[in-house]
């Protein structure tokens, strides 16, 4: 059952945050340098949604529109870079539904009431998706030795979800394809539906 939660701040980005993932933002708006003091003064996170429409920049000749869902954003680490401008690296979290209408500030911060969506149960990957695991053990293992370190640790390649979220994060997916993935309620689906994927475009055999 999902659970009601205050109104949560947004950050409209062209990308859909998936639980677990890294993010790495520059910030200089002053909206969102508002935000993240706030968020670091008070221990909390800030909501990420996939826009539509618009632009991330402010732009009053832009109309912005974003999807009705989106994931939790954990704020890791900042760096202040120069003056009025952050480094941010943060993490997905939980995931949300918009529980109503969006409002935007006089600053341009964007405001809605959300609902948590359940987190994913822990699974085992199923046996005929085992291809899968291994491939991405595998290209885990080949950015490493180019000092790439894309996912943090610990690394749950016996996770179903875990699995699917982060093949989501390395295939060129569409938006809209990452967005319906990402909100998919059974890991376990979700994963097999990235298998296919990876066996229409040929990374696994058949």
């Amino acid at each position: 059952m999902s659970a009601a939660a205050a109104e949560l701040p947004l950050f409209p980005l062209r990308l859909v945050l998936f639980p677990g993932a890294r993010l790495q933002l520059k910030v200089f708006e002053t909206r969102y340098l508002d935000l993240v003091s706030r968020c670091l003064r008070g221990g909390s996170g800030f909501g990420v949604v996939c826009l539509s429409a618009g632009g991330e920049v402010r732009d009053a000749a832009q109309p912005v529109r974003f999807e009705p869902a989106g994931t939790l954003a954990r704020i890791d680490e900042v760096d202040a870079a120069q003056p009025g401008l952050l480094q941010l690296r943060a993490s997905g979290t939980r995931r949300f539904a918009l529980a109503g209408a969006a409002r935007q500030q006089a600053d341009g911060l964007w405001l809605a009431p959300v609902h948590w969506l359940p987190d994913d149960q822990a699974c085992a990957p199923a046996a005929d998706l085992a291809a899968s695991v291994q491939a991405l053990a595998q290209a885990i293992a080949a950015l490493a030795a180019q000092d790439r370190q894309p996912f943090d640790a610990p690394l749950r390649l016996d996770d179903a979800g875990w699995v699917a979220n982060r093949w989501c994060e390395l295939l060129p997916l569409p938006l809209a394809t990452r967005q319906q993935l990402m909100l998919l309620p059974d890991p376990q689906a979700r994963l097999r539906l990235v298998d296919g994927f990876l066996r229409r475009s040929g990374v696994l055999g058949d």
